[in-house]
This record gives C-alpha cells, structure tokens and sequence, in this order.
C-alpha cells in the first residue's frame, strides 16, 4: 500500500513557504513605501504654517511633489534626543498619516504615547526601526484632526528607558492652516 502522507506534508510545507514569500513581498511593498514617505520630511520648504514646514521632494516614479508638514522638535536639556512629526496624505487615498521618526535607543514595546493640552490622547507602537531612527504612525481620523487642530501643544512620549517617558512637546499652531496644503 502507498504511503500518502508523504504528499499532504509536501503540501503542508508548500503552503507555508508560499504564504511566507507572500509575506516578506508585503512587507517589503510596505517598508519601501514607509521610507518613500519619510523622504518626503528631508523636501524643500514651500510654506510656514506656525511651528509646521509644509516641505515637498519629487519622489521616484511620481508625476508631482509630495508634501508633508514636518516639525522636527528637540530637547534642549538632552541634545541627542530628537523626533521628527510628519503629516501627509497616503499614497493611495486621501488619508491623513501621521507619522513619527523617534530616536534609536527608546524601548520599542512602550510604544508612542500622545497627549493633547495634557490629555492622554493614546499610544501607538512602533512599526520598524531605520539607521536614522524609529517609526511609529497612525491614521488620522477627524476625531484626531479636531483634538489637534483646537489644542494648543501636543507632547509626543517616548520612553528612554521602561521606566522613564520624555514628552517632547510640539505647538500645534497653525496646523489647521498647514492641513489645508497637503497634497
């Protein structure tokens, strides 16, 4: 009599190694993607809004600019540690992402947290970490585009060590005019 488990275990690792090529696809479309994004913070400045820089770059294979508004915000009692605030829209919808670049060295399953005019708004966790930092970002919903665009400082918390979470406080001025120019 044939043995037929031979097949079904060929199957089974067949189906694992393909779900797992699929997956490494995706991820690779989402990590280019992400630093297609972040290059858009390093564009030239078009406007001032407040604290926020609406700063476009040509991209690869676009037909015109990408902007975001970019506030890079630093501390002046820890000069090593700095975080870079983008908002801009997705590539493929009219979605708002905001988008952080905090520094190497904060625990990553602390997360982001965020605080609007000192009321915790949330936290997020970060998605990947680069040579020039980590990312952590978010869909903006109008709930959050209102609770940001009628505060005054939004303070993004980072966490150094488990223990300790350094706010780094960004003013929210002139976000609601800033969010009127996103391309």
């Amino acid at each position: 009599m044939a043995d037929v488990s031979q097949p079904t275990i060929w199957n089974l690792v067949m189906l694992r190694l393909t779900k797992l090529i699929a997956a490494c696809v995706v991820l690779a479309f989402a990590s280019a993607q992400a630093f297609a994004q972040s290059e858009v913070g390093s564009g030239q400045v078009k406007a001032i809004y407040g604290a926020w820089k609406l700063k476009c770059a040509q991209l690869a294979g676009a037909k015109q600019d990408k902007c975001a508004l970019v506030q890079d915000l630093k501390l002046e009692d820890k000069p090593n540690m700095f975080l870079t605030v983008l908002i801009m829209r997705s590539f493929d919808s009219d979605k708002k992402i905001l988008r952080i670049v905090a520094p190497l060295g904060v625990v990553l399953p602390a997360g982001l947290g965020l605080r609007v005019d000192g009321a915790d708004v949330g936290n997020v966790k970060f998605l990947k970490c680069w040579k020039f930092g980590c990312l952590a970002e978010v869909i903006i919903d109008d709930q959050l585009v209102n609770k940001l665009t009628a505060g005054q400082t939004a303070s993004f918390i980072v966490f150094p060590t488990p223990d300790s979470g350094i706010g780094f406080p960004a003013p929210l001025g002139g976000l609601s005019e800033g969010l009127k120019g996103l391309n």
